[in-house]
């Protein structure tokens, strides 16, 4: 399949790359300096000029908190970006998969979420999120993931194998809750869906949900280090608190990958020590 991928230098950009390249794919990879799937007339340009069967995008703008203060610019890349590319693609005969995100829910469901449950972003990202999952339209494939950590870009596990070393003690929140998803594992299984074009919105993460101080307890232990160190906080007592609102449930059911019959990716555990033992060498 030719397969266009935007966003081509992220964490999970990076791996599909690699995926497609190793499956036998012509991939046309393209990150920001190359493409700003904000711009509606260089988007057109792209698609007509690489004619793919598939283009997933998996550029958007993930710093949380700066779209807050920015809800102009985290609209035109997360939600305006996509209707472009959708227009692209609908000239071009391509299918379009759009990555999403969890923080399209409240986080106050007292269950994981399925794919049919009612959307109620509470964030500026979140919206934005939302609006590009629509723009994406009914024929699209759009796949939710949550706490993305891969090789490529910044993520929580190199956060923590870096102030872990440097510190005796870590404090991370206990009272919100989601699945750690690993790009060695969503990429493979974004082609997938992808090489299919199977249409629809799938909830797609590592199995096993736990909260940040748990996680990041998993983290250090991977890492050969005393999980001790790691202390539960609320997350009314970080400081200073956060601007953008999180979702207190994150969790995922991948309830559509089920009924679609497709195998669910591993328990969060083992691409976590795949992880921590490449990157620490």
């Amino acid at each position: 399949m030719r397969i266009l991928v935007t966003g081509a230098a992220g964490q999970l950009g990076h791996d599909l790359v690699a995926t497609c390249v190793a499956s036998g794919d012509d991939v046309h990879a393209v990150d920001r300096s190359a493409l700003d799937v904000g711009d509606r007339d260089r988007v057109a340009s792209v698609v007509a000029d690489v004619v793919p069967d598939v283009v997933v995008n998996c550029a958007a703008w993930t710093a949380v908190d700066a779209c807050e203060s920015d809800p102009e610019r985290a609209m035109r890349d997360n939600g305006d970006a996509v209707r472009w590319l959708r227009e692209a693609c609908d000239t071009a005969g391509a299918h379009l998969v759009q990555i999403s995100t969890d923080y399209v829910f409240d986080g106050t469901s007292d269950r994981p979420y399925v794919e049919t449950d009612e959307t109620n972003p509470q964030s500026v990202y979140g919206r934005s999120k939302r609006a590009g999952e629509l723009a994406a339209g009914d024929g699209s494939t759009v796949v939710r993931t949550s706490w993305v950590c891969g090789a490529a870009g910044g993520n929580m596990v190199k956060t923590v194998l870096r102030v872990s070393a440097e510190r005796d003690t870590l404090s991370f929140v206990d009272d919100q809750r989601g699945c750690p998803t690993f790009t060695a594992d969503l990429a493979p299984l974004v082609r997938h869906l992808a090489a299919e074009r199977r249409p629809g919105i799938f909830h797609a993460t590592n199995q096993g949900a736990v909260s940040w101080y748990e996680f990041v307890r998993d983290i250090v232990a991977a890492a050969g280090r005393d999980p001790e160190m790691v202390r539960p906080i609320s997350t009314v007592d970080l400081d200073p608190p956060r601007p953008a609102p999180r979702p207190a449930n994150s969790v995922l059911d991948n309830a559509a990958l089920r009924d679609a019959g497709i195998p669910l990716l591993r328990p969060y555990h083992e691409p976590l020590a795949e992880l921590v033992a490449q990157l620490v060498g």
